[in-house]
């Protein structure tokens, strides 16, 4: 008798905190209500047919998962891969796939296809995989199979979320503290931009490979940190006349961002919204001008609405070159700031702006 289970995966959102998860240091995520919706059922094949609207079929061989040119593929294919080499009792399958979640949109639609797979999987075939397993195995799968070297914070978010709060992660040690996610008497809108920049994911890996080369050059020095995060500014600074300006802004972003972070988790703790908001809109100043990760598109919606107290906060959020702002709106001023922001954003740029009304959620759950 085939056994079948139906699986909602969420998108998540980054408080802030952007580029911090691969150096080591703290983010503010919460998973939220746009979801990828899984049927799985077994079919005691070797076989695993799978069925997206929107992405099409194919079908596999559990025997021989490889590659594939197409990099939607490679999501399901790495998370098979990273399964069966930890666990061979997975059988073959039959899935079918459908989505809210925008794709480009910077709120991490890759990781609730992996993580929503790799849970139901999990589920069906009994194969005892803790929730911080399915969170490596994800993280592995994209790593190794889409060949983007992210951190860990989107598959922890999309597994570990919780409805109603916020989640203060130390991406060095996996430890975690949920924090109330309460924003009255402001709302948390998205502005995806709709545009996505072929440069993204390539720039992604050449900050991690900026990050590394840094943290080579200080450690050459007697120093043994293990990520950007540990190292305090002073010794950076001494580092100065060692990197070129670039190089020197980049990390110099980074501990920077590390340490808004602590400070905003603790202005959330402390219900102070206006303290946040600023640190939001000196992380995304931080992008622009020293990690040097956002774009023209993102920086416009930014300072739209910079000196409208309306607004208290707004950063772009994901990987940059594209994707979404997050914006910390007044509840009552919601309509207007969408209304204007997709006026402005077509009469500057002749596209069309998606705004996303966000709710945080649980994070991977049977439906």
């Amino acid at each position: 008798m085939n056994r079948e289970i139906k699986i909602k995966s969420p998108a998540r959102i980054n408080l802030i905190g952007e580029h911090i998860d691969y150096n080591g240091g703290y983010v503010l995520p919460a998973a939220i209500d746009l979801n990828i919706n899984f049927h799985l059922k077994t079919n005691y094949t070797n076989i695993c047919n799978i069925e997206s609207i929107g992405f099409g079929k194919f079908s596999l061989n559990l025997d021989d998962l490889q590659i594939e040119s197409n990099q939607w593929k490679n999501y399901i294919i790495g998370v098979l891969y990273e399964i069966k080499k930890q666990n061979n009792s997975i059988g073959g399958f039959d899935c079918k796939i459908e989505s809210n979640i925008p794709a480009g949109a910077g709120i991490s639609s890759s990781a609730a296809l992996e993580c929503g797979l790799a849970f139901g999987l999990n589920e069906l075939f009994d194969l005892n995989f803790s929730k911080i397993d399915l969170v490596k195995i994800c993280r592995n799968a994209e790593h190794n199979f889409v060949g983007t070297k992210c951190g860990i914070m989107d598959q922890f978010s999309v597994i570990f979320g919780k409805k109603n709060k916020l989640m203060f992660l130390n991406c060095k040690t996996l430890e975690s503290k949920l924090v109330n996610a309460v924003f009255e008497p402001y709302s948390i809108v998205l502005l995806n931009t709709n545009v996505s920049h072929n440069l993204a994911e390539s720039e992604y890996n050449s900050r991690r490979n900026d990050c590394n080369k840094a943290l080579n050059i200080i450690n050459s020095k007697g120093f043994k940190f293990n990520d950007l995060c540990e190292i305090p500014v002073d010794i950076l600074v001494s580092f100065k006349n060692k990197f070129n300006m670039k190089l020197y802004e980049k990390v110099e972003y980074v501990i920077i961002e590390n340490k808004r972070t602590i400070t905003a988790a603790k202005h959330i703790e402390n219900n102070d919204l206006i303290q946040f908001g600023k640190l939001m809109y000196e992380s995304h100043n931080g992008l622009r001008e020293k990690y040097k990760v956002s774009c023209e598109e993102l920086d416009f919606l930014v300072d739209l609405f910079k000196n409208n107290n309306k607004v208290i906060g707004s950063r772009m959020m994901g990987g940059g070159f594209g994707g979404s702002t997050i914006n910390l709106v007044n509840t009552d001023y919601v309509k207007s700031f969408i209304d204007i922001s997709k006026k402005e954003y077509y009469n500057k740029f002749n596209m069309d702006l998606t705004s996303i009304s966000a709710s945080t959620s649980n994070g991977v759950e049977v439906l």
